[in-house]
């Protein structure tokens, strides 16, 4: 196992951080106002013979000094000078700790005062034991010296947190302690944001350009004052605040991706995509021909190594006394990235019922795929006074893609012949743009009363989130192999080429108001809240596809016919199409227009004592959600509405066994509420089954479970250990559900379903050293329907092998047993040189349930080692690098079943006792820049 060639490492770290024994003084400082660690204070003796420099955790070790009497004396700009007396014997000495207290000089009108680093490791350790449930932080330095560039990337080193990936490696959405991504919703500053998603509510994260956080926080337990539909938890985005003084800081970077070392990069002439359909130019009534569609865009183009460019820049200041606040953020990331694929597609055997996987097609695909990435944050704030304070931020994210999918085929059923070396091949070219943006608008109220007994905050938002993917396009060519030999390639007869206009958005209106009453007295404070939030989000979804087939011109008008490459054509763009359904495909069910209104209102208590402190209360939420087609489909509901009311008690127990450790217990009830899309009746119909939407689908209620203890022994460092129970009543799974004479695969709700794990998470840091470490372990119980092959008993009967509907258990789709994070730093001091090793295992999971019984495909573990460092260059200036996939570990996909049948396959591999699906492999992708504070 790869994680074994890390241990040494590990060892040799922390032996070399391990302090001399023997004629060495050691001490530890802290800032004297909040107890955390002060890195790089100066500890010398009188004449400045002997000296050292304080680490991550404060420490500091003077070796090799003889005994006596010396004079210590603590430095760092910015703070009081401290000076100890100490005899030194023959063993080593331990002071008592030392305080730094802020140092303030006034020169005339100069005042001078101490600028401490903010959002670091302490905050984010202090945030999580003062919180009022379970969760999880990230400070900002903390993503600044890590090997990530996007929020998704980022949030995958957080305990009990997996990411499931694009079709580049790239992290996209994350799942919450084994909960589907569907579990989870996703704030900015507290406000839930709506997706750009053309299917689902859940967000993607890798839109969000890590840098221009404050930090991240995860979490794990909700409280009456959150909304209610997070079974898994919820992630908050919390964004970069004004600061205290003008500050303007940035970066720049350049790098690349070795995949494209091996092979070229694809794309295509971005100006020729057509960004709205002839349907939507010319009326639902206008015959489109061939003409309407722009051919320059289904050629692919070859460019050669491209360099990937980020850049980031961030002004801030305050003004008016103080009292007005400005922040205004950007980023903006354009990078190449890619796989190489391997896949295999395959069906269940039928012929003698045993239900084995057959492989039916060998492709090989390559993505080459541009990313561009862009974010806007600006926030302003005005103090009226102490008592009231107004915010308004905004945020703005666009996320384009330019993706080519290369793919050749090999038919392994039709006409495969192995041994005298005949099959057929199929080669498929996609070129889609697809363009996401989030707008977020917030303005929030904070003001309170009666020497702030009682307080008030209101937020009125507005965003909106919208995806399009148009003009994508697909073309499919074939040819044969007979005897070892191939025949010139032609263009497909029936499904010669597609084209696709796909756009949606949700737009959400609310306005969030909240109230607290502070009673008891100083040691036993009391605290009443109640408010309420009211959300109207109105989505629509617009689908039309036109499909071709090859048009020979000197025949009949009409007529189609085989193109063959080299006579007739031989770029894409020489094909001769005619358009097989010229007013589209827009009476689709994918057309329609949908609502949701949640209105809701919560209760709750909080009292604090020396030792306990107890939070609970109660949330109601009522949901209308419905929906209607754009155009009347025949035998389908063409509209549909539900009306639900849910009442959410929780409670969060917290027990302080002392000052910095906790014992925590909590219990909640949470919901998650189907999609749009999952609740339109379309119809997807596929090869062997038909995929379909279900108007009936319940929203689903599930009880939650915590029990953790944490221990904060420094203010950088901790020890979690929690457990977690869900009791999940109505999931939504896709699984195969029998309605009249057939079978769709829907979602639906099956029964009951539980959810359990452990997770840990330790912080340790030895003078110029650190470790983290966590580890999570899940398991989970769901039974759904799949269909089965079975012997026809009657010997008599035509028909041999017959199938039915039959129960599976199995654990949670997208969900591993076991995930694990380890991260090693390196702060050189003296230096300036800050450096990071991070590693990140999750074990085998569920990656998709198959109609089939024995047959869901499975993901293997999967191993990604990533490395970042930083170069401190005066006061102002670093240079930093980053490198990701460091192993270039593949992905495979996997059944856990194997068919002997199969081995005569061109590059079929047993793996882990099943039959391998599909291997992905993305490369290395490094980067090196500077950044700048001013």
């Amino acid at each position: 196992m790869r994680l074994i060639l890390i241990l040494p490492l590990l060892s040799l770290l922390l032996f070399m951080g391990a302090p001399a024994m023997s004629q060495a003084l050691r001490g530890q400082i802290i800032f004297e106002q909040t107890g955390e660690a002060v890195t790089g204070a100066v500890i010398r003796t009188d004449g400045g013979s002997y000296h050292a420099i304080s680490g991550l955790d404060g420490s500091f070790t003077i070796k090799d000094i003889p005994p006596g009497d010396y004079q210590i004396i603590v430095s760092l700009v910015g703070f009081n000078t401290e000076i100890r007396n100490v005899k030194l014997t023959d063993n080593s000495t331990v002071l008592p700790v030392i305080e730094l207290k802020t140092g303030q000089k006034e020169l005339s009108t100069v005042i001078v005062t101490a600028d401490r680093e903010k959002n670091n490791d302490a905050q984010a350790r202090n945030l999580e034991k003062n919180a009022n449930q379970v969760m999880n932080i990230v400070s900002a330095r903390a993503i600044q010296i890590s090997p990530d560039l996007t929020v998704a990337n980022v949030i995958q080193r957080v305990s009990g947190v997996t990411v499931e990936r694009n079709n580049t490696g790239d992290g996209q959405y994350a799942l919450l302690r084994g909960m589907d991504k569907r579990y989870n919703y996703t704030l900015v500053n507290g406000v839930k944001i709506p997706s750009p998603d053309n299917k689902n509510r859940f967000v993607p994260l890798d839109i969000f350009p890590a840098e221009l956080l404050d930090r991240l926080e995860v979490t794990k337990s909700l409280t009456p004052d959150m909304e209610g539909d997070g079974i898994g938890g919820a992630v908050n985005l919390v964004m970069k605040d004004a600061p205290n003084k003008l500050l303007i800081s940035g970066n720049v970077a350049t790098g690349f991706n070795t995949l494209f070392f091996g092979r070229p990069f694809y794309t295509f002439d971005k100006s020729q995509i057509q960004t709205k359909s002839p349907y939507e130019l010319l009326g639902s009534a206008y015959p489109a021909q061939s003409r309407d569609f722009n051919p320059g865009l289904l050629d692919m183009k070859k460019i050669g190594i491209k360099p990937n460019l980020y850049g980031g820049i961030s002004i801030g200041d305050r003004f008016f006394d103080d009292k007005l606040g400005v922040l205004v953020a950007g980023s903006y990331q354009n990078s190449l990235r890619g796989s190489n694929s391997t896949y295999f597609s395959f069906n269940t055997a039928t012929s003698d019922a045993s239900n084995l996987p057959v492989l039916t097609g060998l492709d090989h695909r390559t993505f080459s795929e541009e990313q561009t990435r862009a974010g806007l944050h600006a926030k302003l704030d005005y103090r009226f006074s102490e008592n009231h304070k107004l915010q308004f931020y905004t945020a703005f994210l666009d996320f384009k893609t330019y993706q080519v999918r290369d793919e050749h085929k090999t038919d392994l059923s039709v006409g495969y012949d192995p041994e005298n070396d005949n099959y057929n091949l199929g080669y498929d070219t996609r070129f889609r743009y697809t363009h996401q943006q989030i707008f977020n608008n917030t303005l929030k109220g904070e003001h309170s009363f009666f020497n702030k007994q009682f307080e008030m905050d209101w937020s009125a938002v507005y965003s909106k989130a919208t995806n399009e993917v148009p003009d994508n396009s697909e073309v499919h060519v074939a040819s044969t192999v007979r005897n070892g030999v191939e025949n010139p390639r032609s263009v497909v007869v029936l499904g010669g080429a597609e084209r696709r206009w796909e756009h949606n958005s949700d737009e959400d209106k609310a306005g969030y108001m909240n109230f607290r009453y502070h009673l008891g007295h100083e040691n036993t404070p009391i605290v009443i809240s109640a408010g309420g939030m009211y959300r109207d989000k109105q989505r629509a979804n617009f689908f039309n596809e036109y499909q071709f087939r090859p048009l020979d011109e000197s025949k009949p008008e009409g007529t189609q016919n085989n193109l063959i490459e080299g006579t007739d054509w031989n770029n894409y763009s020489d094909i001769k199409f005619m358009v097989f359904n010229p007013l589209g495909s827009t009476g689709d069910p994918l057309n329609y227009q949908a609502s949701e209104k949640v209105a809701a209102g919560y209760l709750q208590g909080k009292i604090t004592s020396r030792r306990f402190e107890i939070l609970a209360g109660a949330r109601v939420e009522n949901t209308d959600q419905g929906y209607y087609l754009e155009h009347v489909v025949e035998g389908l509901q063409n509209e549909g509405n539900q009306k639900y009311t849910d009442v959410l008690p929780s409670v969060n127990l917290k027990y302080k066994l002392n000052g910095n450790t906790n014992l925590r217990v909590s219990y909640y009830k949470a919901i998650n509420r189907p999609s749009f899309f999952e609740i339109v009746p379309y119809r997807i119909v596929n090869e062997d089954f038909t995929e379909a939407g279900n108007p009936g689908l319940k929203h689903t209620v599930a009880h939650n479970a915590d029990i953790r203890y944490e221990i904060f022994p420094k203010p950088s460092e901790q020890f979690m250990a929690g457990v977690f129970y869900k009791k999940i009543m109505n999931p939504i799974e896709f699984g195969m559900v029998l309605q009249g004479q057939g079978s769709f695969y829907m979602p639906a709700n099956f029964g009951n379903a539980t959810n359990y794990g452990l997770e840990l998470d330790y912080t340790k840091f030895i003078y110029n050293f650190g470790i983290k470490i966590n580890y999570t372990y899940i398991n989970s119980s769901i039974t759904t329907t799949k269909l089965f092959y079975y012997d026809n008993p009657d010997p008599n009967a035509t028909e041999h092998v017959l199938v039915k509907n039959v129960n599976q258990t199995r654990r949670l789709a997208g969900q591993a047993a076991h995930v694990a994070n380890l991260i090693l730093l390196y702060k050189g001091i003296r230096s300036g040189i800050d450096a990071q090793l991070s590693l990140a295992y999750t074990g085998d999971r569920l990656y998709a349930v198959s109609r089939y019984i024995d047959n869901d495909i499975w993901e293997s573990g999967f191993v990604q080692l990533d490395a970042s460092a930083e170069k401190k260059i005066g006061g102002r200036y670093v240079v930093f690098a980053k490198a990701t996939n460091l192993l270039n570990t593949p992905v495979k996909d996997y059944v856990k079943r194997i068919n002997t049948a199969n081995s005569h396959v061109p590059d079929y591999e047993a793996f882990n006792n099943g039959t391998m699906t599909r291997s992905d492999i993305y490369g290395q992708t490094v980067m090196i820049g500077i950044r700048f504070k001013f």
